[in-house]
Order: C-alpha cells, then structure tokens, then sequence
C-alpha cells in the first residue's frame, strides 16, 4: 500500500526526474486520496492526454527503478489497459485518455478543478467524484463499489451529471456506458444500500432501452 506522504514524495521525484513539463490526471485511489476519501491506495493510477507525456512520465520513473510489467496479470483481457510500472510494492498505472472502458472525455478534464504541483515539471488534476464513480464501473469487484460508496456518503452528488457523461460516452464510442451505470448503480443500492433516486435508476434503464431500439432500427 502506498500513503498519502510516500505518494507526495513519489510525485515529487519523478517530477524531479522530468525532462519538460506535463499535466496528468489522478484516478482512482489516488484522486481519492487527494479528496481525504483513503489513506492509503495500491497503485497510482494516472491518465495522460498523450503518449508522449506518458513516456516522459515513465521514463523518469525508470530511472527512480521502477520497471514494466504485464498488465494482463492485473487487467486480464480487458481493453485499453494502462503501461505498468512497479518498484517493491509501488506501482503506477499509466493510461492515456482511455480507461479501460471509459473515456477520459473533455467534460472530465473541465471538471478536474483541484489541482496539485509538483515541483516545476508536474501538474497533478484530480478526477472529479462523479467521474471516480463512472469510472468504477468498468471493473467488477467489491473494493470499487466500496470505493463508490464512500464518494457518495461523503460527498454531494448531482445524478444529472453522470447520466450526461455516460450519454456522452455512448456518443465516444462506449455503447455500455449507460448500462454499466444502471447495473453499478443498482448494486450499491441492494448490496451496499445506497439511497440511489428511483428516478434516477428510471432515467437511465429508459435510455438503455431507447438505445436498444435505435440500434434495433438500423439493422
């Protein structure tokens, strides 16, 4: 497990270790971490606009002595998996604007308001809540429906704009989004009991079938 001050000084040196200057984006525990949600995370979980400033990213890390590993034996067949870097028990997972099955869309980037910097070279922008829990639902496991929950209890969520941002993702390409979100959703009303609106659930299974027919219709 990496802490909050191990993961201050880890960004730090890399930063250090920069050969120019790039922003990236905290996900993930890291981004909780930064929003006083964990303590502590098992990686470091970064998206970057590009690949260059990911191999800029990554190549600083190397030389701290971290060094790639297979990706498959975390992510398994999944799509879109990051670069993974390990040292000891330190691992960063490195994305560039795809996230497994989601999208690091503009919106997301506009919404990333709290940022950090480290040192001259690295400018950290924290994924806003709403985005945290999307983004949970592209994996399957109980430690991000608890991660979701802690969002939602403890901070304030407009339901409005992670259905825009699922439609937003339907229109990028990622035909799941709505639906991963009503699913995820409604396992954290039954198994974790959220309050999660009945409306809410309601919107989004209306649109899931609406695009259901739309596909129905064009073929």
């Amino acid at each position: 497990m990496i802490s909050i001050e191990q993961q201050q000084k880890l960004l730090l040196s890399i930063s250090r270790e920069l050969k120019g200057q790039i922003t990236a984006y905290a996900i993930g525990g890291t981004a909780m971490m930064f929003l006083g949600l964990k303590d502590a995370t098992l990686d470091i979980d970064l998206v970057f606009d590009d690949v260059e400033s990911k191999s800029l990213f990554k190549s600083a890390a190397e030389k701290l002595g971290y060094s790639e590993m297979d990706a498959f034996k975390v992510y398994g067949a999944k799509n879109d998996k990051p670069d993974m870097l390990t040292r000891g028990d330190e691992r960063f997972d490195l994305f560039v604007v795809n996230v497994i099955d989601f999208i690091f869309s503009d919106a997301m980037k506009m919404r990333a308001a709290d940022m950090h910097q480290f040192g001259d070279n690295l400018l950290l922008k924290i994924a806003d809540p709403h985005d945290l829990i999307l983004m949970k639902c592209a994996t399957d496991r109980l430690k991000d429906l608890d991660d979701a929950r802690k969002i939602i209890e403890r901070m304030p969520i407009d339901w409005k704009i992670m259905i825009k941002e699922a439609k937003t993702q339907v229109s990028l390409g990622k035909d799941h989004a709505l639906f991963d979100l009503g699913e995820f959703l409604e396992k954290l009303k039954k198994d974790m009991g959220q309050e999660i609106p009945d409306a809410v659930l309601d919107e989004l299974w209306g649109l899931v079938q609406k695009q259901a027919k739309e596909k129905q219709r064009k073929l």
